[in-house]
């Protein structure tokens, strides 16, 4: 089998690194095109030598972009085409049907109640996406809120498949060395209690929360490991609050230990050197990083979290729901501040998104969307 992926960009985000992450499983031969921005997860995916192709779409009304992609897709022979993102989940399954490939696959990594990646829903995107989605075999949900919400909007339920998002735990396991070592690259006393969010800084992730609740308690200090268009806010708030001294920001960070060197740490570096994790978004569409943090032993408390709230409570035990409010951040940092100093052992949540087992589940996806496809092409009959 060979999979062509087509996804809207390849920078540092989520359903990025992800895709990254899902191909080192996959056992199909597979090759990516993004659309715009081929970024680090570009760098890295090469790096694990596959090929990406940058298409140099130019907007999102770039409609001379279909036959390029259809191009591609015809030349490449793919038995199937696997679009993620929405832009990437319109263009690529037009293209497929242009280019004669009938078994395309889509992934839903972002879509919340009112948004779809960060962006407000309108009628019109709405009506898009519909309107596309029947020209796929199936669309994967990331997590069974999301599989609530296709269903709601009207995908028919048999079109639909939970594939959660999936993590290579062992990656994440803390590392004393790498706490200590990473507490000493970002100037942080061993001995301090640090707070984390990882994530892109956009207004729906509302890192300005963590900002204002760390703010609130002297002795703590952040770190956000994440870059978007609400860095320099974020920093004014800090100053303004004067935590300036005690709040660190990293920008982009890789989420794989072998990924390109950036001059800042990965992910599990970061991990290791926190003491909680906090997710204060209201709206999430899975919730990886905070599977990640309890990958890595630390307590989260969030927000909303999917991955979390859609299994029963006992899967998660050091995770703590919190009202989305910076003095309700507070206090519940302060009950953390105040327990003894210890690491837990990942919880049972972890195993059940390994990534390995995200693959398998992917792999039968496609077996049997390509199994009730028929084919087109008469050399293959």
């Amino acid at each position: 089998m060979k999979a062509l992926h087509i996804i809207t960009g390849l920078g540092v985000g989520g359903a990025e690194q992800q895709l990254r992450l899902l191909l080192r499983h996959l056992p199909v031969h597979c090759d990516v095109v993004t659309l715009t921005n081929p970024g680090p997860v570009a760098e890295g995916l090469r790096a694990d030598g596959v090929s990406v192709t940058h298409l140099a779409m130019n907007g999102n009304r770039d409609l001379a972009a279909l036959p390029r992609l259809a191009r591609l897709i015809r030349r490449g022979k793919y038995d199937l085409v696997h679009t993620h993102l929405y832009r990437a989940c319109v263009y690529g399954r037009i293209a497929a049907r242009m280019a004669g490939v009938r078994t395309t696959i889509a992934t839903e990594h972002s879509l919340g109640e009112r948004q779809i990646e960060g962006r407000p829903l309108t009628r019109g995107i709405r009506a898009l996406y519909l309107r596309t989605e029947k020209l796929g075999s199936a669309t994967v949900a990331v997590s069974a809120t999301i599989a609530d919400r296709l269903r709601n909007w009207g995908v028919p339920a048999q079109r639909i498949h939970l594939v959660p998002n999936g993590i290579d735990a062992e990656s994440l396991r803390f590392d004393q060395g790498s706490r200590l070592a990473t507490r000493a690259q970002l100037s942080i006393p061993a001995g301090a209690f640090v707070v984390g969010g990882v994530g892109r800084l956009v207004p729906g992730k509302r890192f300005e929360l963590l900002v204002r609740a760390v703010a609130a308690i002297p002795d703590a200090r952040l770190v956000l490991a994440g870059d978007g268009p609400e860095r320099t806010a974020l920093r004014t708030l800090a100053r303004r609050l004067g935590a300036a001294d005690r709040i660190r920001f990293l920008g982009e960070c890789d989420a794989l230990w072998d990924g390109p060197d950036r001059g800042v740490p990965a992910i599990p570096a970061v991990l290791s050197a926190l003491d909680v994790f906090v997710s204060a978004s209201e709206e999430e569409s899975f919730g990886l990083a905070a599977i990640e943090a309890l990958a890595a032993g630390l307590p989260v408390l969030h927000v909303s979290c999917p991955a979390i709230e859609d299994l029963p409570g006992a899967l998660a035990p050091g995770a703590v729901r919190v009202a989305g409010r910076a003095d309700a951040l507070e206090a519940a940092l302060r009950i953390q501040m105040s327990t003894e100093a210890r690491r837990l052992q990942p919880p049972p949540v972890v195993s059940h998104y390994d990534i390995a087992r995200s693959a398998r589940s992917l792999l039968d996806v496609y077996a049997r969307a390509v199994a009730s496809t028929p084919s087109t092409d008469p050399t293959k009959k």
